[in-house]
């Protein structure tokens, strides 16, 4: 909300707020420096997709984080920067059930998240604590 602060676009204010949000980032357990911080004003649309020109005391954001560097202007690139997080494929199967219906005709459809691992149509998979096993017919999402 750049526009809002008094002066409008002001530059100490933004370092104001960067600075109270480190340092709460940083009690909460996260790495400050792999934040990216971008001033924006989603009212006029400064430096949401493109850089604006009513903040030219802003040089760029960069982060440092242990899969390398990243820097840009911009809350889209910020966005783009973003890494999604791996997938513990190599983990055992979890899959917490949500929900088991019984379906005429196609029998007793459990439902969940794969939480870690994989599962594939063959698959030979035991459910506990009832310790039921059967056997995987399909795979839907």
């Amino acid at each position: 909300k750049m526009d809002s602060t008094e002066p409008p676009y002001s530059e100490n204010r933004f370092e104001e707020i960067k600075k109270e949000v480190s340092s709460y980032i940083k009690k909460i357990g996260y790495n400050p420096a792999a934040v990216a911080f971008v001033p924006i004003s989603g009212w006029h649309g400064d430096n949401m997709l493109e850089v604006s020109t009513n903040l030219p005391w802003y040089k760029g954001w960069a982060v440092e984080r242990k899969e390398g560097k990243a820097d840009g202007k911009t809350l889209l690139d910020a966005l783009d920067a973003i890494l999604p997080p791996s997938r513990p494929t190599d983990k055992p199967l979890r899959l917490p059930l949500q929900d088991v219906y019984k379906i005429g005709g196609i029998g007793t459809v459990p439902v969940g998240r794969v939480e870690t691992g994989i599962i594939k149509p063959g698959m030979v998979v035991t459910f506990a604590p009832a310790n039921i096993t059967t056997e995987v017919k399909s795979v839907e999402m």
